[in-house]
């Protein structure tokens, strides 16, 4: 088994700066969870501290259904992935991806097989006389990946591994290690602060803020519904928009938006909130209102428009058929509307 269990996981400085505050979070056996927050969140620093490369202030971390936090890295049956790739340049290939089997006085017959069998996995078998200057970022990647694919794991820690790549090749590299993953069948923890990486990547994600869960879920519910505001706002771009619940409906901007009585009932007698809207939705309904195009972006099919609401930068998915400066007609519906709360950001109807 290839469980991780964190139990009110705290990690400080001097007693004064807390950078990890009682995390509490399962991992099941073989899933694949990506940590996700803006830097300084604390989220590779979790995944230091179950390498046991970072000391542990309190709580627990267990691996297997074993404590591990007096085990000494090397025995923690753990492989990590650095963002740096960390690879010796010295070496080739071929010596980069077996160093940690040499480390363990492996012989050289088993060396051997595994290093050819991981290189045929990663496409590397080309490469393996070769010495890391030689290859391409993605390639460098593939070797980081492959010193720590043979030694066969329980758990795979990754640090922002595709952060170094360019565009195209991220997104290569993204579908490569979700590959990966199925076909060595075994608990993948992946850090990045990449929105989308999170969602495309994880079967679930957590989100971090300040060393505090702020949620966890699929990328599906993560993304339309947030547990409060700065998930919304973190995962995906959201509109937030002050608007005031009455018995005409709710208002904001001029206009009045008709709410049903079973979305009423929902919202507990609250009339004022922040409401959040995604990009994609303003543009649904039968509530009409006019905004002023400030910035687009042009993105193939589609536009990005971006105008104000009462003081509120906004966005809207569009066809591109507009330009900076006109007046443009959006709609929308209660439906697609997340409701928070004005003073705890959180989610009302969660």
């Amino acid at each position: 088994m290839s469980n991780v269990s964190l139990k009110n996981l705290c990690k400080s400085y001097d007693k004064t700066k807390i950078i990890i505050n009682n995390i509490n979070l399962e991992i099941a056996d073989k899933e694949f969870i990506v940590l996700v927050g803006a830097s300084g969140c604390g989220k590779s620093t979790i995944l230091r501290m179950i390498a046991g490369l970072e000391d542990i202030t309190a709580g627990e971390i267990s691996i297997g259904d074993k404590v591990v936090n007096n085990v000494h890295p090397k025995d923690r049956d753990i492989a990590f992935v650095f963002q740096s790739y960390a690879l010796y340049p010295h070496m080739s290939v071929y010596d980069n991806i077996a160093f940690g089997l040499k480390m363990r006085k492996t012989d050289k017959a088993t060396i051997d097989k595994k290093v050819k069998e991981v290189a045929e996995v990663l496409d590397l078998t080309q490469y393996l006389d070769r010495k890391p200057k030689q290859l391409s970022g993605g390639q460098r990647q593939r070797v980081a990946l492959g010193r720590a694919m043979v030694r066969n794991p329980k758990v795979f820690l990754m640090d922002e591994p595709l952060s170094n790549l360019d565009a195209k090749l991220r997104v290569q590299m993204r579908s490569e290690i979700k590959k990966l993953h199925k076909k060595l069948d075994t608990t993948f923890i992946y850090v990045t602060h990449d929105q989308t990486e999170a969602l495309t990547m994880g079967d679930r994600i957590v989100v971090l803020d300040k060393g505090v869960i702020q949620q966890v879920d699929t990328p599906k519910n993560i993304y339309s519904n947030p547990a409060n505001t700065f998930v919304a706002g973190f995962i995906g771009q959201m509109n937030f928009i002050d608007a005031v619940l009455d018995e005409e409906g709710l208002k904001f901007n001029g206009i009045t938006v008709p709410v049903n009585d079973e979305l009423r009932s929902r919202l507990n007698g609250k009339t004022n909130f922040t409401i959040g809207i995604r990009p994609e939705n303003m543009v649904i309904g039968e509530t009409k209102f006019n905004v002023e195009v400030d910035i687009s972006e042009m993105l193939g099919s589609e536009k990005i428009a971006y105008f104000n609401i009462q003081g509120a930068k906004c966005s809207a998915k569009l066809p591109p058929d507009y330009e900076i400066g006109e007046t443009i007609e959006l709609a929308l519906t209660p439906d697609n509307m997340l409701f928070f709360d004005k003073e705890t950001g959180k989610n009302i109807l969660m």
